[in-house]
């Protein structure tokens, strides 16, 4: 069900994922024991409900068919562990080390993207107070 609709909806449901996985993880200060897949819907659906315009392309009775439901659940734990295995850039890997060094605080323990992404911006919050 999925697959057929417009490429232009598939990449707004695939980035409201992307940004609400983010907004979690970041809630969690990327504690992966902390995760939980129902606490994830629940940002996911909060999400979509103030920020995301792809329902609207959606017809209703395939928003509220259970296969669509199905293949959207797919979708997401597809996209969570696309996202979770995605290696840092090296220029992120640069610019930790140089915060670390400018902060002289302890090396974060990161594994993907998107967690280097978290500890950047956190280092540079400390920066900036």
């Amino acid at each position: 069900m999925l697959k057929d609709l417009p490429r232009g909806t598939k990449v707004s449901i695939t980035n409201s994922i992307k940004s609400a996985f983010e907004l979690y993880m970041k809630g969690l200060e990327w504690n992966l024991d902390e995760y939980s897949w129902e606490g994830f819907l629940q940002e996911w659906k909060q999400y979509n409900e103030c920020n995301a315009s792809w329902q609207a392309n959606v017809d209703e009775s395939l928003l509220n068919s259970e296969e669509f439901h199905t293949d959207l659940a797919n979708k997401m734990s597809k996209d969570i562990q696309k996202m979770l295995n995605e290696d840092p850039s090296e220029e992120q890997v640069q610019q930790i080390e140089s915060l670390i060094k400018e902060l002289e605080v302890e090396d974060p323990t990161y594994s993907c993207k998107l967690e280097a992404k978290y500890h950047i911006d956190r280092l540079l919050s400390l920066v900036k107070a």
